[in-house]
């Protein structure tokens, strides 16, 4: 198979073949630099370099530069293992060299050849037969830099976190060269959870730049993309510790971008699906920055539109904390109130789901701090017309653990209650949330009778005042119009015209 590849391969000059192996130079005409050598051991270099070290435009969109052939190098198995590490340093090198894949029959025959030599390597690296020395991982991570680490086009379509944004019928953008970036995510998660990389070592290459260049590859809109990250992130986040912390403060300020400033990236969910695994794993009690962060990130987080498409990680990321301290429950629900929506009903329903499963998980002294202001706008709710809003608020009475929080506070909650009760009793248009509503009142009524009888009346008492007040607006009004009506319209002057006075002026 080899000889067949290389008989189709261009020769090479003399002094490329003296290099045993060595990469032509690309047709821009550029060299390999010293730090792209850096697996001498072999005498392999790598491909051309670019001004960015590293960087390179999106294949997809922005084509990389002409490269030559390129020569598979012999297989692992035909070598001593002493040789192995540094073999292991030249196939690395060699798939530095990037292509095209916006075309598929553009070096396809180097395509392949570089697609067989990361299968090799996958293979190699996940055996753990050799422990990798500090060239090799210096290798390692320029060939994964080199391979992933690009900039995006720009994204003209209005993608919010989890690449849905409010045209949720949009297809996500698939990068022509996945087949070719997933095995290089493969070997490089391999190669991170390998007994044989040690963290100590490796921490100097993969580092803080390293990190950020992986973060900033989750705003793709390739799912698979995002999938590979979340893995590859969370085995960095489990294996250097030493990192840990400039991981968070690196997510939080992905966070911030977006609640703040742009309210577009792809990968908040899969970034919230990480920190909620971050936060299971924080030691109690837990410290002031979590909580800031929970306070600063978590809570602002349910305030762009697109918050459905990561909704369900967030609810996960504050039910932990919750979980780890439930005096967390009050200051959530306070948030909650303070970003809650007001015309987006479906924004409503996912509010209303998550405030259920805080109060499932609340105590009653933590309770009584929000109850009032909490039980204001689930009545709001309850009289929405939008039946799935005043349905969703209703079915809070159906959690046995609710009632009991609200049976301890009748003589608080039933008050607020009762009006928004009663006025879904007299007029909803929705025959469920009719029957709802009456078990909601039969339930208070069992609950206390002499306090919903007492409601009652109050009620009674308020909707005689009520019409009162509008019937004496409504005589003052008419007296008005009656007394416009007997004067003569005189220049410019505005007055009120009934229907009596139009005829009169007629």
């Amino acid at each position: 198979m080899f000889k067949q590849f290389l008989s189709k391969l261009p020769r090479k000059s003399s002094k490329s073949e003296s290099g045993g192996g060595e990469l032509n130079r690309s047709s821009s005409g550029q060299v390999p630099s010293p730090v792209q050598r850096s697996g001498a051991g072999s005498g392999v270099g790598s491909g051309p370099v670019r001004s960015n070290s590293g960087k390179r435009m999106s294949s997809a969109v922005f084509p990389a530069s002409v490269v030559a052939g390129i020569e598979p190098l012999v297989p692992f198995k035909d070598v001593p293992t002493s040789e192995k590490l540094n073999l292991f340093v030249s196939k690395v090198s060699l798939c530095c060299v990037t292509f095209d894949f916006s075309d598929p029959g553009k070096n396809s025959i180097e395509k392949d050849v570089k697609r067989q030599t990361l299968l090799e390597l996958l293979d190699f690296v996940a055996s753990g037969s050799v422990k990798f020395t500090e060239p090799a991982i210096l290798a390692m991570c320029r060939m994964c830099a080199v391979n992933l680490f690009r900039v995006f086009p720009p994204n003209y379509r209005s993608s919010g976190g989890g690449g849905g944004g409010e045209n949720d019928d949009d297809e996500p953008m698939f990068d022509p060269a996945w087949p070719h970036l997933q095995i290089v995510y493969d070997l490089l998660l391999k190669f991170i959870t390998s007994p044989c990389l040690d963290a100590k070592l490796a921490k100097k290459y993969l580092d803080h730049a390293f990190i950020v260049r992986l973060l900033d590859l989750f705003d793709s809109e390739d799912p698979r993309e995002r999938e590979c990250l979340k893995t590859i992130l969370h085995r960095v986040y489990g294996k250097f510790m030493v990192h840990r912390p400039f991981v968070r403060k690196s997510m939080s300020n992905i966070f911030y971008r977006f609640v703040f400033e742009t309210e577009k990236h792809s990968g908040i969910a899969e970034l919230l699906e990480i920190f909620g695994s971050i936060v299971s794993g924080f030691a109690l009690p837990l410290k002031e920055e979590h909580k800031i962060f929970l306070w600063r990130v978590l809570i602002p987080l349910h305030k762009p539109k697109s918050v459905g498409n990561y909704f369900q990680q967030l609810s996960y990321c504050i039910t932990q904390f919750i979980d780890k301290e439930p005096k967390l429950g009050s200051v959530v629900i306070k948030g909650l109130l303070k970003f809650w929506p007001i015309t987006n009903s479906q924004k409503e329903v996912m509010f209303l789901g998550e405030v259920e499963e805080i109060l499932e998980a609340m105590s009653v002294m933590e309770f009584q701090k929000i109850m009032v202001p909490l039980f204001l706008r689930i009545a709001c709710c309850v009289t929405s017309s939008h039946f799935q809003v005043s349905e969703r608020a209703l079915f809070l009475w159906n959690n046995d653990q609710i009632v009991n929080l609200i049976g301890h506070n009748r003589q608080a909650i039933l008050p607020i209650m009762f009006t928004a009760l009663e006025k879904n009793a007299q007029d909803h248009w929705n025959q469920s949330v009719l029957n709802l509503t009456l078990n909601v009142r039969k339930m208070f009524c069992e609950m206390d009778e002499a306090l919903f009888m007492s409601c009652h009346s109050r009620f009674k008492e308020d909707e005689a005042k009520q019409c009162s007040a509008a019937e004496k607006r409504k005589q003052d009004w008419e007296r008005l119009e009656n007394a416009a009506s007997m004067k003569p319209v005189t220049g410019k002057t505005a007055v009120l015209v009934t229907p009596r006075a139009t005829s009169i002026a007629c």
